[in-house]
């Protein structure tokens, strides 16, 4: 078994550009803005001391692995906040039309073959905002261990909901109160068949996992940084705790 320091993560996603107009009476002008939503995470995890790879949304597309041998050396691949259609259409498909690999069939046959995947909860994760995130009809559909409503799956919570413990004495969640902080919201989402649900959050799946052959796959229905996880999520004492134990019961530690 591999030692902490040989678990090697590849995360995607958790990035993004800002385009923006502003009106001042008869004048408008243009601003841009770019930002990364992943640092409290990837600080939890490489404290630890494991190995992180990070693709940046706008790089997935030339950059993500296109074989499964490249996907091979990981233990456990993190999609937060990153469509579908980003492992889809690659540039030679989208604008040359020709034939490439089907990234999200790849990772599919990663998890298979005993490799773990996380995906996190965000307006781009799941079915996502307006359902443009997409994944209800992507391969992931195969493996992840939950259902998707394919339209807008957005709970927004300005109130603030707790999530609650549904089976505490899981390996996730050793050592970890059963009184969550709140969240400013979730995706909304439905057990796969043979999905265990670790937490719920107002009745709905909040952190779902499952085991696909040889493999493990986990759903973390919210976000790993604001807005949806608040300063009293990130900051939470057991929030590193949480996320380690999380990826190395994917990696079968």
């Amino acid at each position: 078994m591999k030692n902490n320091k040989d678990l090697e993560i590849l995360f995607a996603g958790e990035s993004w550009m800002t385009h923006s107009l502003h009106t001042k009476g008869f004048s408008t002008f243009e601003t841009g803005s770019y930002a990364e939503g992943l640092d409290p995470l990837r600080k939890a995890l490489i404290e630890a001391g494991v190995n992180f790879t990070y693709f940046r949304n706008h790089e997935v597309s030339s950059e993500f692995p296109f074989t499964l041998e490249e996907l091979d050396p990981y233990d456990v691949i993190i999609l937060s906040d990153i469509p579908a259609d980003t492992f889809l259409l690659s540039e030679d498909t989208f604008v040359k039309g020709e034939r490439t690999p089907n990234r999200l069939q790849n990772i599919c046959d990663f998890v298979r073959n005993g490799g773990g995947l996380l995906m996190v909860g965000g307006y781009m994760s799941f079915s996502g905002f307006q359902g443009k995130a997409n994944y209800h009809f992507s391969p992931l559909a195969e493996v992840l261990p939950v259902k998707m409503f394919g339209y807008d799956d957005r709970i927004e919570a300005p109130q603030g909901v707790i999530p609650q413990v549904e089976l505490a004495d899981h390996p996730i969640l050793s050592g970890i109160p059963a009184t969550w902080p709140h969240f400013l919201g979730y995706n909304k989402l439905m057990p796969a068949n043979h999905g265990e649900v670790l937490m719920t959050c107002q009745n709905d799946p909040f952190l779902i996992v499952n085991e696909v052959d040889n493999g493990r796959t986990a759903a973390f229905a919210s976000d790993c940084s604001p807005h949806w996880a608040p300063a009293e999520f990130v900051s939470w004492a057991y929030y590193p705790q949480f996320w380690n134990q999380l990826v190395n019961w994917l990696a079968k530690r």
